[in-house]
């Protein structure tokens, strides 16, 4: 399996570096093919606009990679829709989408729908809270899937500072992510950032995959894609600096117990004892448990939905 991960790095995993702008131009002018770039988006003004500035001046204005950038907003109290639309995203609200199936809290319900709402050949996304967002990381995601027929998904890879610490973010892909993976699905080791929100993907092979609803996502997603299309149609891009706003340790604890929920099931289709999980805080008298429960829910595939149905054959 070594040898087998070892190839894959030698074979699959690339630098922006490696792929011209001019290049992956060409590819997409001679195969057609149509991008999408969503940016699912909860209380992120700060960040938003820019991002959206960003991919509209570098890749739509200066060159036409990108044909449209949409950013799903789940609820944001701030004011996230009026910034991105200022910069011009075409931004949905998540309850809009598919409105017969009522939404439930959630990265991976927001990905999903966005499926619906999105209509590219190839869906990019990329998370709303990114710090000097540079469009490599649109570009260079992109890039192997206009020009690499036998590639359907790709994942940036980067580095994660935290604080003034190189390299020491991604603590949930590290303490949770990444075991799970190297036991249980060692072909999938050689991901730098398997947790990664920054990922493309043929709309071909997104719409055959289950989501979860919550931040299990993105390891559901590799997980269940190795199984449909296999290891040499998975690809990671290195593109640099991941600066974003960082979680606290709750909260991470969290999301951690969401990812092995989603691998949980994978491994077994089976039931978690207690779907919850306890955490401590100190109050007045004490530590104070708090009790929040555990992303179950999964989204079926796109293609077994009605509404995408009817709009395909449309």
């Amino acid at each position: 399996m070594l040898n087998e991960v070892e190839r894959w790095l030698a074979t699959r995993s690339w630098s922006v570096t490696d792929r011209p702008l001019h290049r992956i131009m060409a590819a997409k002018r001679s195969t057609g093919r149509t991008v999408s770039v969503v940016l699912p988006a909860l209380n992120e003004e700060e960040t938003v606009g820019d991002i959206v500035a960003v991919i509209r001046h570098d890749l739509m204005q200066q060159v036409p990679l990108v044909d449209e950038i949409v950013v799903v907003d789940s609820g944001s109290t701030d004011r996230t829709s009026e910034v991105a639309a200022a910069a011009g995203a075409r931004v949905v609200h998540r309850d809009e989408i598919l409105p017969r199936i009522p939404a439930v809290p959630g990265k991976g319900e927001v990905l999903w729908r966005s499926l619906l709402a999105t209509t590219g050949d190839i869906v990019c996304f990329i998370d709303a809270d990114l710090k000097e967002f540079s469009s490599e990381f649109v570009s260079g995601i992109v890039g192997p899937l206009l020009t690499d027929p036998g590639v359907d998904l790709v994942k940036g890879m980067y580095d994660r500072p935290l604080g003034g610490a190189a390299g020491q973010g991604g603590r949930v892909t590290e303490l949770m992510a990444r075991p799970l993976l190297n036991m249980h699905w060692p072909q999938l080791a050689g991901f730098v950032q398997p947790l990664g929100g920054e990922y493309a993907a043929r709309r071909s092979l997104l719409e055959q995959l289950p989501f979860p609803v919550g931040y299990g996502v993105e390891l559901g997603m590799l997980v269940d894609a190795l199984h449909l299309v296999g290891l040499d149609a998975l690809a990671q891009v290195d593109v640099g600096v991941r600066k974003h706003r960082h979680q606290d340790g709750q909260a991470l604890g969290r999301m951690s117990a969401a990812i092995y929920r989603t691998a949980q099931l994978r491994l077994a289709r089976g039931h978690m004892i207690r779907p919850s999980l306890t955490q401590f805080e100190r109050g007045r008298d004490g530590f104070e448990p708090r009790t929040y429960s555990v992303d179950t829910e999964e989204r079926p595939p796109m293609v077994e939905i009605a509404e995408y149905a009817e709009r395909k054959v449309a």
